[in-house]
């Protein structure tokens, strides 16, 4: 991962109020829909549209930052959108004209002029915004930013060309370039700026060249480079660019990529980038408030005023925690509660503590009923189940979606005003993910569960595996997955910094708490209707005991919670249930030991297939854990039909139920409940 000064700082909260502008226009806040095409982009919304003859695009923010910056994107859009995305987060918005053919050329700078006013005027979007340039996008955000230095808040290139003798060329009046000439794209350019080639070649207005009015104005440049760029080599265009502006008096930071060609772009940790240009955003715009310190690691998405309102207006809040043993020990959990009740003295919290050593996200949609919304309407929501999805060896990135959107949705139809934050803790496989600059699949799925419903994430995994990597921690010092009192202050202190930047202003007594908006769901068989169903509502027919398993008599370690509970059991095969029920989706909340067996299963008639119950950490312990039964089916009424299997990969083949889970009827409208 590509280190900078600023990662050490890292990603910012776009926090700062921006003071309304000094135009003939006012301070509009809400957003307008361009007549075209809408559709979904990452969880925000795109609309597709046209401008002076030129195909447009704008990406909208679930919640535009005061002042409505923007990012005004060149080329190749949607290409490692990372950083476009992290700022869509902040709260910026996204936008795009297409001029590729153009290359740059007066005529382009015309159209994007067309653009600038529907933006600022139509849109409402900032007087200033963030050029981002990748590769030959360099010509045109540094050709319009020439003619209108006052526009421009900042720019972004990304190995950009400064220089078409560099590329598409590759020839010099006096010598060929470094890079490799582009024939093609050498021809429709001298076509697009009317020029023969030895014209071209004498041209003296190439971004390297043009440099002054930018320099006047103050504008801050960042680029982003492979030092080993052998299509837009770098001594040819930001080597030049770095110099010249340098000389200037102009303020440019460049990111070196040792190793690296012109290919990948931007940044896998797209931080660095974000910094400067929220940095430089807000220098431009002018601050109303004065910013708090950077976060690193930390996506505040949205208000946290409904639960605030709560707390500080009513004297009263119902705080939860889900999760498994990470949020059952005594970890992050009691320290966040220390921390709000330290914040708000005066408030009469219930804390309710549902953590469940080995449950994962499926189970947790499941048992959310029983658990969390039976206790009441939550004001503030903490969801950890990120390690729990990545060592289950049976959930796949469906699984981590249906089971993470599912409590999700639910939560938000119990109370549309719920407050909600997910945090991603961290095992030593997952750390090895992220140190090689991936994302375990657990924390990328829920990451997209999370943007897509605005939810802000805690992601403590990437502030371990930075630190370490920093020489800054050890893994020892963190405490390992089940964090020790340093690990879990770090993820306390990340919480409270997310709270303090989303509390960084006093309550309005105007302040207007509408529901929290609940778009349609990724996945139309996500368990937001998620419920245990007691093993007593089944049908024995054969060989199933509705009893508490005799645990002295069985190998393996058991889990205290349950050794006391009566389950639904059965140790031979041939033992047969039938179970009636109505959903999409049918589970089985086990524990699963040594013994574990294979169940066989129809649904509605249909053939028996196999489901397996012994899980990786069977052999030592009765793991509890839940199995889908059948999925995907027709809403309404359906008939289960379970048996034991004679087949059996363990050392028995037993079953032992603790509950079922169904997924219940489609989604209706649910009214907030009364306060």
């Amino acid at each position: 991962m590509v280190r900078h000064k600023f990662l050490q700082i890292a990603l910012a909260l776009f926090l700062a109020e921006f003071l309304c502008f000094q135009t003939a226009r006012p301070c509009i806040a809400a957003d307008v829909e361009p007549a075209g095409t809408k559709s979904d982009w990452h969880g925000f919304t795109k609309y597709d549209f046209v401008v002076d003859g030129r195909t447009c695009y704008l990406v909208t923010p679930k919640t535009a930052a005061p002042g409505r910056p923007w990012i005004w994107r060149a080329l190749f859009f949607g290409h490692e959108p990372q950083a476009d995305i992290a700022l869509l987060e902040q709260g910026f918005h996204l936008t795009y004209c297409d001029v590729s053919e153009l290359y740059g050329s007066p005529t382009a700078v015309k159209h994007w002029d067309a653009f600038y006013k529907y933006a600022t005027t139509e849109l409402n979007l900032a007087p200033k915004m963030t050029l981002e340039g990748l590769s030959r996008g360099g010509l045109i955000i540094y050709n319009w930013a020439a003619a209108n230095p006052e526009k421009v808040a900042c720019i972004y290139g990304d190995a950009p060309v400064c220089d078409f003798k560099s590329w598409p060329a590759a020839k010099y009046p006096k010598g060929p370039g470094m890079g490799k000439p582009r024939a093609a794209e050498w021809g429709t350019l001298l076509k697009a700026y009317g020029m023969t080639e030895a014209e071209a070649l004498k041209f003296g207005g190439n971004p390297v060249d043009n440099l002054k009015p930018l320099a006047a104005a103050k504008i801050p440049l960042l680029h982003v480079v492979g030092d080993d760029d052998d299509v837009v080599p770098v001594s040819e265009n930001t080597a030049i660019i770095e110099a010249r502006y340098k000389e200037l008096g102009g303020l440019i930071e460049v990111i070196h990529k040792p190793g690296v060609g012109h290919h990948p772009h931007s940044l896998k940790d797209p931080a660095p980038i974000v910094e400067f240009i929220l940095k430089q955003t807000q220098i431009a715009l002018g601050e109303q408030t004065v910013a708090s310190a950077p976060i690193r690691n930390v996506s505040l998405r949205g208000s946290f005023d409904r639960c605030r309102t709560r707390f500080e207006k009513k004297g009263a809040g119902h705080v939860a925690f889900i999760g498994g043993s990470i949020t059952e020990m005594n970890g992050y959990r009691p320290m966040v509660c220390k921390i709000l009740q330290t914040k708000f003295p005066d408030t009469k919290f219930t804390f309710t503590d549902a953590g469940i050593s080995s449950t994962c996200s499926t189970t947790g949609a499941f048992r959310l009923e029983r658990d969390v919304l039976s206790q009441g309407p939550v004001d503030l929501f903490f969801i950890e189940f990120a390690v729990n999805d990545d060592q289950d060896a049976f959930h796949a990135r469906r699984d981590c979606i249906r089971g993470l959107e599912g409590i999700i949705r639910h939560v938000r139809k119990h109370n549309p005003q719920a407050d909600l934050v997910v945090t991603y803790f961290v095992n030593p496989e997952m750390l090895k993910q992220l140190q090689a600059g991936k994302s375990p699949l657990s924390i990328d799925a829920h990451d997209t569960v999370c943007r897509h419903y605005g939810i802000s994430t805690i992601h403590l995994a990437q502030e371990v595996a930075d630190q370490i990597t920093a020489g800054e921690l050890t893994w020892e010092k963190f405490g390992g997955t089940h964090p020790a009192p340093f690990g879990n202050a770090i993820c306390a202190q990340m919480i409270e910094k997310l709270l303090v930047a989303a509390w960084a202003k006093p309550l309005s007594a105007e302040t207007e708490l509408n529901p929290h908006e609940l778009p349609s769901p990724l996945d139309t068989f996500s368990y937001s209707q998620g419920r245990f169903v007691e093993p007593t509502q089944a049908q024995v027919e054969a060989g199933w005991e509705w009893k508490v398993p005799e645990w002295e008599k069985l190998a393996g370690s058991k889990r205290d919670r349950f050794v006391k509970d009566k389950m639904l059991v059965a140790e031979k095969p041939g033992a047969q249930f039938s179970l009636a029920f109505e959903g999409s989706t049918v589970g089985a909340y086990v524990v699963a030991g040594p013994d574990a067996g294979i169940l066989d299963v129809s649904v509605d008639g249909g053939d028996f297939r196999p489901v397996d119950l012994y899980h990786r950490f069977s052999s030592g312990l009765h793991y509890p854990r839940t199995v889908i039964l059948a999925t995907d089916l027709a809403p309404g009424p359906h008939q289960l039909v379970v048996r034991v299997s004679e087949k059996t990969k363990s050392k028995g083949t037993s079953a032992r139920i603790m509950q079922f889970g169904v997924n219940g009827r489609p989604e209706t409208k649910v009214d907030a409940p009364a306060r």
